[in-house]
């Protein structure tokens, strides 16, 4: 093989993919077909991209066409599992959009067909591929902060409007999504926090409002308080509601502390590490010596290309994926974990109990009261999402 053909299924944020792959931006990679439900998505399709590119509402006879060799699923979430399992079963490498599902027991069925198949599987995890968080990542896997102490992550800017719920039957519905902030817009952070410092908590304790700001069944405000087997701890807080909203990741460590905020990464670094610096000082009032760096920070940033190139290059030619598909479980985990501390009013122990949550989460589907007008706000473009990372 010496270009993969590619199909999307799903025209919602997978349009920016098919766009992508049909303008020639993916070295090694063509977009072959496309596949939505909505007719009036496949019209758009139709107008909009090469001739030659297949159209589909059939997922399961695009699948089996033997006209593809990839897929990039961008499908609601909980149909991610189970279109990549039908995908992976029938030979093709699979590109699944995040959330990896809507609760783990399901995605940990996935990863196991995906281990069995042989094939490659990603996720579109594209904030891996942001220079700041990389470099934080190095920073932290190098011993540069020492041994972590704390994280906090303030993720507000994720502000939608009543008009924005209302836009789709399906959105911010246990049903329809699985959850509100923490499985649709916040999983990107979700990833990241354990990601960059390299390891999972040991107990979550979470307190999730339900529909605090709009008129929704699912969570739209969130704060978490999380604890490590180091002694670690760490603050996740997310909403909706807000504006203006703040993006600050902040790393605490034995030798300093590191900010992501404003597109820069600054590292507070200790000349002498705070527990040496304990031991030895005598005088009293005292802290260690610390020096303001801003770290330079690469302007390369592919996102969501940059993973996509990197599926087809580990496809053609075995490049270690940077996001690989079976990861998705973790950041699924923590807000799997802050729903279920919630529900039960109580701590909850990582790995959590799945089956228990899988149990609370269809009570909620099955007693859910809501009831909505769909409001038309006509197309949107996704990709203005893409800065609120």
């Amino acid at each position: 093989m010496d270009q993969v053909r590619v199909g999307v299924i799903g025209l919602g944020m997978g349009f920016s993919h098919a766009r992508s792959l049909a303008a020639g931006q993916i070295a090694g990679a063509r977009l072959s077909a496309v596949c939505d439900l909505n007719p009036v998505k496949l019209e758009e399709a139709k107008a909009t991209l090469p001739s030659d590119v297949k159209l589909w509402s059939d997922a399961d006879a695009m699948i089996s066409s033997g006209e593809i060799d990839a897929i990039i699923i961008a499908t609601p979430h909980y149909a991610h599992p189970d279109m990549a399992i039908k995908c992976l079963s029938h030979g093709l490498h699979v590109l699944i959009e995040k959330p990896a599902g809507v609760y783990t027991k399901q995605v940990r069925e996935m990863n196991r067909v995906a281990k069995d198949s042989g094939k490659v599987f990603s996720i579109m995890y594209n904030q891996r591929c942001n220079p700041l968080y990389k470099k934080l990542k190095e920073l932290i896997a190098d011993g540069e902060l020492g041994e972590i102490r704390r994280m906090n992550w303030i993720i507000t800017n994720w502000y939608r409007s009543q008009s924005y719920y209302d836009s789709g039957g399906w959105r911010a519905t246990w049903a329809g999504e699985g959850g509100g902030v923490l499985i649709n817009q916040s999983p990107h952070q979700l990833d990241l926090w354990q990601w960059t410092i390299g390891m999972m908590p040991k107990r979550m304790r979470a307190f999730c409002s339900f529909g605090k700001y709009r008129n929704i069944e699912v969570e739209d405000d969130v704060t978490a308080y999380a604890e490590y087997e180091n002694g670690a701890t760490a603050v996740f807080i997310t909403t909706t509601g807000e504006a203006p909203g703040t993006n600050r990741y902040e790393v605490t460590g034995d030798r300093g502390k590191i900010v992501i905020e404003d597109g820069k990464l600054t590292f507070w670094r200790l000349r002498v590490n705070e527990s040496e610096f304990n031991r030895q000082y005598t005088g009293g009032f005292g802290e260690p010596e610390c020096w303001k760096c801003e770290v330079p920070i690469s302007s390369d940033n592919p996102q969501h290309n940059g993973i996509i190139q990197n599926f087809a290059d580990a496809i053609l030619h075995g490049t270690p994926l940077i996001a690989p598909g079976e990861e998705g479980i973790h950041g699924l985990m923590l807000s799997n974990a802050m729903h279920l501390s919630t529900w039960t009013d109580n701590w909850v122990d990582l790995p959590l109990d799945e089956d228990l949550y899988y149990e609370m989460l269809q009570e909620r589907i099955a007693n859910s009261s809501i009831r909505k007008t769909v409001k038309e706000v006509g197309p949107v473009d996704m990709s203005k999402t893409f800065g609120s990372y």
